[in-house]
C-alpha cells in the first residue's frame, strides 16, 4: 500500500486502514438509516373514510345500482353507475352515469350521463382501461325494447381520460352467443393482461327463463379494442356475474356469483388468457349470498415484498349485508384475512386501487338508494398487521 500524503504528511499503512474502516462503518450506518427510513416511509397509520357518491333522486333517477370502478393511466378514478329512472326495476330506462377524481377518490366531480338511448334499458356497465394506449373502453349491455334488457353487447371509448365519449357501437356478433336471449357484461371492470391483452368478465342465459340456468364467460380484444373475440363459457348453471384477476404466473383468476342453492363464491382459473376455463368449483372459506363482488389486485412481488389480491362479497350467506373484504397473499389459493365494511344492507361492489395504494370500493348501501366508497389502506384492514413494503 503507497502511503497517502496530506499536506505533506504521509499517512502509515495502519493510519491509512484505520481510516478506510472509519469510512465503511460511517456507510453502513448511513445505508441502514436509509434503509430503516424507506420501511418506516411505507407504514402508515389505519385509514377508512366513506363517501356518498350516488344518491336516489338525483338527476331524476329513482335509484343508481351496479357500481364500476377503474383507475386510468393519468391516475384518475372513474365511477361508473347504473343511474334507473323510475321505476327503478332491472329493465327499466336505465341510463349510464360517471364521476371522476383527480385526487385519489377524495373529491369527486359532480354525475355525468355519457350513454342514453331514451327508454332502453343500458347497464351492466364494464370498463376496462388499456394502459398501452390510455384509451378507455366501456362495455355494456343494451336491451331490445323498452322493457326487454341485456340483449345486446355494446362498446364506446374515451381517449381524453373519461371527460367525453365516442357513440356505442354494437359487438353482439363477436361478444356473445346468438342462442343466448339474455347476456350480461360485468357488471364491475375488466382487466388487461401482461399480454396486452383486454379481458372482460360476463354472464350469459341458456333459456328464455331469465336466471333459470346461467353460466359466466369472458370476450376480450388482442388488439387494443378493435375487435372482440368470444370466449367459452364455464360449467353451465354454475356461476353468472363474475370477475377476473390474472395472477403472477399468467393463469387468469375468477371469481364469480354461484347459484342460489350454493351460498358460496363460485370460482374457476384458465391458462390461456381467459379463453377456457375449468371446471366451476366452490370456495367453502368465501360464504356469500348470491351477489355481485369484486377482484382487484393490490400489490405484486415485482415491486412490493408481497403478493396481495382483495375480494369484496357480501358476507352473509343468507342476505345482501355484511359487506366483507378477504385478503389473499397466495394468488387466491387461501383468504386468510377478512374483515367486515360494514354490517348493513351491502349488494353489488366493485374495487380500484389508487396511485397511492390506498383501496377503493364502491358498494350498493342502504337498500340500494346510495352507493357509498370505502377508501381504506392495507393496515386498516389488517389492523395494522400488515404494511405496503416496497423492494
Amino acid at each position: 500500500m503507497v502511503p497517502i500524503s496530506v499536506n505533506g504528511y504521509k499517512k502509515s499503512k495502519i493510519e491509512q486502514e484505520d481510516t478506510m474502516m472509519r469510512v465503511l462503518i460511517v456507510t453502513a450506518v448511513i445505508l441502514v438509516v436509509a434503509a430503516v427510513t424507506a420501511v418506516a416511509a411505507d407504514k402508515a397509520g389505519p385509514l377508512m373514510e366513506e363517501q356518498v357518491l350516488f344518491k336516489a333522486g338525483q338527476h331524476g333517477c329513482a335509484i343508481y345500482r351496479c357500481p364500476s370502478l377503474v383507475v386510468t393511466k393519468c391516475g384518475t378514478i372513474l365511477a361508473f353507475a347504473e343511474g334507473r329512472r323510475p321505476p327503478g326495476g332491472d329493465w327499466s330506462n336505465i341510463d349510464l352515469a360517471l364521476r371522476r377524481s383527480l385526487d385519489g377518490g377524495r373529491t369527486w366531480s359532480g354525475i355525468q350521463f355519457i350513454a342514453d338511448q331514451g327508454e332502453l334499458t343500458l347497464g351492466n356497465a364494464c370498463p376496462v382501461v388499456d394502459y398501452n394506449t390510455g384509451t378507455i373502453w366501456m362495455l355494456f349491455c343494451r336491451g331490445s325494447e323498452p322493457g326487454r334488457g341485456n340483449a345486446d353487447v355494446l362498446v364506446m371509448k374515451s381517449t381524453d381520460d373519461g371527460q367525453t365519449w365516442s357513440e356505442p357501437v354494437d359487438i353482439s356478433s363477436t361478444a356473445k352467443d346468438p342462442v343466448w336471449p339474455f347476456v350480461g357484461t360485468g357488471p364491475g371492470h375488466g382487466i388487461q393482461l401482461k399480454t396486452g391483452r383486454l379481458l372482460i368478465p360476463s354472464w350469459a342465459d341458456a333459456t328464455k327463463n331469465h336466471g333459470e340456468i346461467q353460466s359466466s364467460y369472458c370476450f376480450y380484444s388482442d388488439d387494443h379494442g378493435s375487435h372482440w373475440k368470444l370466449g367459452q363459457a364455464l360449467t353451465q348453471g354454475a356461476s353468472c356475474e363474475c370477475d377476473v384477476v390474472e395472477l403472477v404466473d399468467g393463469t387468469v383468476y375468477l371469481n364469480a356469483r354461484s347459484r342460489p342453492d350454493k351460498r358460496q363464491r363460485a370460482y374457476a382459473f384458465s391458462t390461456d388468457g381467459g379463453h377456457g376455463w375449468s371446471e366451476v368449483k366452490y370456495d367453502a372459506t368465501q360464504p356469500a349470498t348470491p351477489c355481485d363482488g369484486a377482484l382487484v389486485r393490490l400489490t405484486d412481488t415485482g415491486r412490493f415484498q408481497k403478493n396481495r389480491i382483495l375480494a369484496s362479497s357480501p358476507g352473509n350467506p343468507r342476505d345482501r349485508n355484511h359487506l366483507t373484504i378477504r385478503l389473499s397473499y397466495d394468488e387466491c389459493r387461501t383468504w386468510p384475512v377478512s374483515k367486515v365494511v360494514t354490517p348493513g344492507y351491502s349488494g353489488y361492489s366493485d374495487m380500484a386501487v389508487a396511485n397511492d395504494h390506498t383501496v377503493l370500493c364502491l358498494y350498493e348501501a342502504d337498500g340500494c338508494r346510495k352507493l357509498v366508497l370505502a377508501r381504506f389502506n392495507v393496515e386498516w384492514l389488517t389492523d395494522g398487521k400488515d404494511y405496503l413494503q416496497s423492494k
